[in-house]
């Protein structure tokens, strides 16, 4: 095919000698035939944008719920911005960008309503029956539930995106990777990962003090957040609150990416790496940030965790949410007949209805879960 010749000759000469080439790919779990004009990995991004999943993220809870403000970051909006700072690092690294942002497009596919309590309740219901964990979940959303062609369950991504969802690491998750072999992923996944934090580390700070419980006065002698305002008086001079938060959201974001990409290249000389196969290899992540950032975000972290992600307000509502999804999940497996046909066989054993239980509850859109409740358990009350 002489499209895809010349498609593969343009990878070997512009992308580095670590990148993952499309032609180098290990396959996909059912064999097709190749496209004359997308690449392999073109044609995960394209799947991920198309499926069910990708679509019910937008009505999946980043912090705040979806109805609490228009303004506020979503599961898809943080998805989105996770792809664009991913793109952005593995250019300058001379990584696949296509892979990259396949990566980045699917990896919170596996999210379930109201963000980590949903998790923790989900994990919670589950602990007696194969537990739950939103990565290995994320894998089982692209390899057997989304139904979308006839030849196989799943969306059939390469091994390279579905390692990727499995081996999804941040400061909060350390999965598995189970079904895989052991060490780091790619290194167009190890962009994904620090970029997932840079975004999740500077929107959660924008949408905390946007919601007003974040003051200003909180992040006073907060490392990074002074380093902000410092960029923001050399570049601007003195801008209103709104202005001055705004740009030192972005000014820092720039300044994350740029450490990191420093950092990485710094690492690449220092570990001499000149293969994606020799990224196998190593038993720890290349692309990280310098150990002064690094301390930087974790205090940042420490703060959003202590500040934002527990404040009371914050508090009602996730631990709220906890206790109507186990409500949701017990009527489910106390009578399956109110599981969707797809979810439901009639041979399922105590194991297999917990699971198919759990698939439709981890799927479910904030506003959906919230419907369905109001419909199992208050029914003549106003939707």
């Amino acid at each position: 095919m002489y499209f895809k010749y010349e498609a593969e000759q343009l990878e070997r000469k512009t992308l580095a000698p670590w990148a993952m080439k499309s032609c180098d790919s290990a396959g996909r779990l059912h064999k097709e035939e190749e496209h004359v004009y997308r690449s392999p990995y073109q044609r995960d991004r394209d799947r991920i944008i198309h499926c069910k999943a990708f679509r019910r993220l937008e009505y999946k809870t980043q912090v705040f719920l979806n109805h609490e403000g228009d303004h506020y970051r979503t599961r898809l909006t943080h998805t989105l911005e996770v792809a664009q700072i991913s793109r952005t690092i593995a250019r300058a690294l001379g990584l696949n960008e296509d892979l990259t942002e396949a990566i980045a497009l699917a990896h919170d596919l596996g999210h379930t309503p109201f963000g980590h309590s949903g998790e923790e309740a989900l994990r919670a219901v589950m602990s007696e029956h194969g537990g739950f964990e939103h990565n290995e979940h994320g894998l089982r959303v692209v390899d057997v539930l989304e139904k979308r062609y006839p030849d196989f369950d799943g969306l059939n991504l390469s091994y390279e995106v579905r390692e990727s969802i499995a081996k999804h690491k941040t400061r909060w998750d350390t999965p598995s990777g189970a079904g895989f072999p052991p060490g780091p992923p790619v290194l167009e996944a190890q962009a994904v990962d620090q970029a997932d934090s840079i975004a999740y580390d500077n929107h959660d700070l924008d949408d905390g003090l946007a919601a007003g419980i974040l003051e200003p006065d909180d992040l006073k002698g907060l490392k990074l957040w002074d380093k902000g305002l410092a960029l923001v008086k050399e570049k601007y001079g003195r801008l209103s609150p709104e202005h001055t938060t705004s740009q030192c959201i972005r000014l820092l974001i720039n300044y994350c990416v740029t450490d990191l990409i420093d950092n990485t290249v710094g690492e690449f000389e220092k570990s001499g790496i000149d293969s994606a196969g020799a990224v196998r290899e190593k038993t720890d992540n290349i692309i990280r940030f310098s150990d002064s950032l690094s301390q930087e975000k974790g205090e940042l972290e420490n703060l959003l965790q202590r500040k934002l992600y527990r404040d009371y307000r914050v508090m009602v509502i996730t631990n709220s949410a906890r206790r109507f999804l186990k409500k949701i999940f017990e009527a489910l497996v106390s009578d399956p007949r109110q599981l969707p046909p797809e979810y439901r066989k009639s041979d399922m054993g105590e194991r297999q209805l917990h699971r198919a239980a759990c698939d439709y509850v981890a799927g479910m859109t904030d506003r959906y879960a919230q419907d369905l409740f109001l419909q199992m358990f208050h029914p003549y009350q106003k939707l």
